[in-house]
């Protein structure tokens, strides 16, 4: 087993409250429970050694794998094909949309041998508390139980299982047709163990998860020319969603590097009011009403409780359940993925400035209006009174959507969604008729629009640029044809998408920024943002650039892992870099091939 497969060999499964990372080596490499941003049970992506694994596969080494999810669905299939025969691993976990948080969490891991004969091996190395808790094991037979400090995990298999020190292990030989597996639920100490699992049981649970995606995947009205990559980025989406609170992960990792042994090693185990904002107009692009439903009440919720409250109205960034506390700590015991250290839980940027999220968050209000995702009129005081605060609150600099630490700016981008903020804030209550004070927000608007065109424009570049100190470009300001500060074919606009052009694309693939030009207060380099690239097509489709959109879209849909997920990043040989996979590249995966879509079907009609 490779101490550190790459970050892309693996796929996601999860029941909407948490979610496990598997390779395809049929390996556990990553799982926390009983929620998202929990302490691991599984981390060996953080350190082979101390994080735990669980594996199941085959005894002898099968020279192909092959590992795919079942279509339209959350369920993964591991393939292991030899001379001797065929196997697979099928693992799942069974979605709960209930709006109960619980402890007790179960994946299934079947397996079936297709052709010839297999022995598989089972080997269940649990290391809880990110590795720093003790545990106890005791076997009986076909079961066996860990016990940890306030957590407790459950194996009931389908054959044997024996102790090994503080591990499990357990073999399983089967011909062609045959099946078995094994239930593995995590709870809390006192849990109770899962029902012994029986053949029979495990094939009905298999179509109940299959049936349950593919139900869930029908309601999406996108009939696109991409409709496998977007149908994958939705269930991806639905999966980094806590479905008690209907707020979205930036990942379901933590610590995954966006340089290999460099320092940028973030917790992403939490709800950015940035990318779960985004995320209402992808999954409403697609028909989800639902989940975007719930998560603009989870945001209205943040609203609301700081209202009455100094400083600032909203955080960056929240605990799934809206909890504001997200203390950073080192790992020290963890050596990092292929020595990428420090190993951070928590994120200490939660403290930052960035006033571009006030956009964010009134455009998701505003584009929810379109399916009926609407506040009722408390929802609308909260918004409205923010407004009136960000009035008073707007023209200071800020650390910017990049989360650098290198000290606060005037952001350009900051400024956009300030603009972006009272633009659709006015939009709402005149179209609602709700009170606002309407003058005000206005005045305020084109004062942030002047002053964006009058500083954040550098006639070197002839483009808009980060900040208004330098002449650096960025990425994030490919937002501003989306979000309608200038049109998609202004010539001040079409001029800053040429300058990015020449400074920040690499055949089709977009840099954020040039840290070495911008100083962002990190050690080492990063690669390309798989999301700017899909702002970039985005921006190309609405500026009529349909040829080059459409390369850049289709060759960035070649970066995909084996089963259609993205990370962070890509970094310069093609492999994907950060936490994985992000939800972030995924919902602009979407907006970029629906504004895509749209822009060919006008062209053909045309």
């Amino acid at each position: 087993m490779d101490r550190y497969p790459p970050i892309a060999d693996h796929g996601l499964v999860g029941d909407l409250q948490t979610a496990a990372l598997i390779s395809s080596k049929g390996v556990v490499d990553w799982f926390a429970a009983p929620r998202f941003d929990s302490p691991s049970i599984f981390a060996a992506l953080l350190d082979h050694d101390r994080g735990g694994h669980f594996r199941l596969a085959p005894v002898e080494h099968a020279p192909t794998c092959r590992q795919l999810y079942y279509p339209d669905s959350a369920v993964l299939v591991t393939r292991f094909m030899s001379e001797d025969g065929v196997g697979e691993v099928i693992d799942w976990m069974l979605p709960d949309n209930s709006k109960r948080a619980s402890d007790r969490h179960t994946l299934i891991r079947a397996v079936r041998a297709v052709r010839g004969t297999v022995r598989f091996e089972l080997d269940c190395r649990p290391r809880f508390d990110y590795g720093r808790a003790d545990h106890q094991v005791t076997v009986d037979g076909q079961d066996a139980v860990f016990r940890a400090p306030g957590a407790a995990l459950h194996l009931r298999a389908l054959f044997p299982l024996h102790r090994s020190d503080r591990d499990v292990r357990g073999t399983v030989t089967l011909d062609a047709g045959q099946t078995s597996g094994v239930v593995m639920t995590s709870c809390g100490p006192d849990g109770e163990a899962p029902p012994p699992p029986t053949e029979a049981r495990l094939t009905e649970q298999l179509w109940e998860a299959v049936d349950h995606w593919q139900t869930w995947v029908r309601q999406s009205n996108y009939r696109g020319r991409w409709p496998d990559a977007v149908h994958r980025s939705a269930i991806t989406l639905k999966l980094l969603t806590y479905a008690p609170t209907g707020g979205l992960v930036a990942a379901p990792t933590m610590g995954l590097p966006e340089q290999v042994g460099g320092e940028r090693n973030w917790d992403y185990r939490f709800t950015w009011v940035r990318d779960a904002s985004l995320s209402v107009r992808a999954l409403l692009d697609l028909g989800f009403t639902e989940e975007a439903e719930a998560f603009t009440g989870w945001l209205n919720e943040r609203l609301r409780e700081r209202l009455d409250l100094p400083g600032e109205r909203l955080q960056i960034m929240y605990r799934i359940d809206g909890d504001p506390q997200l203390t950073e700590e080192i790992l020290e015991h963890f050596e990092g993925y292929r020595g990428s250290a420090p190993v951070r839980a928590g994120n200490a940027a939660m403290d930052q400035l960035q006033l571009d999220i006030y956009g964010e968050a009134l455009y998701a209000l505003a584009e929810g209006r379109k399916s009926g995702v609407q506040p009722g009129y408390e929802g609308w005081q909260a918004a409205a009174k923010t407004l009136d605060w960000l009035a008073d609150n707007w023209d200071r600099p800020d650390e910017g959507i990049w989360e650098t630490r290198g000290g606060r700016k005037d952001f350009t981008f900051s400024r956009v969604m300030t603009w972006v903020a009272f633009d659709r804030g006015m939009r709402l209550a005149e179209e609602f008729s709700r009170p606002a004070d309407i003058v005000r927000w206005r005045s305020t608007r084109d004062a942030v629009l002047k002053q964006i065109m009058e500083r954040g424009w550098s006639e070197k570049e002839r483009a808009l640029v980060q900040h208004y100190d330098g002449d650096v470009l960025d990425a994030s300001l490919l937002l501003i044809p989306r979000v309608g500060l200038l049109g998609p074919k202004d010539p001040a606009w079409l001029s800053t998408l040429d300058a990015m052009d020449r400074k920040l694309v690499s055949d089709s693939l977009v840099y954020r920024y040039d840290p070495a030009a911008s100083p962002d207060g990190l050690r080492g380099s990063e690669g390309t943002f798989s999301l700017c690239t899909f702002l970039y097509v985005d921006a190309l489709a609405r500026a009529g650039r349909l040829r080059q959109a459409r390369y850049a879209f289709e060759k960035m849909l070649t970066y995909a892992n084996h089963v259609g997920l993205f990370a962070e990043e890509i970094g310069p040989s093609g492999e994907q870099l950060g936490n994985f996979p992000q939800a972030f590249t995924h919902l602009s995966l979407i907006m970029a091939a629906s504004s895509l879509d749209d822009a060919l079907d006008r062209a053909t009609r045309r």
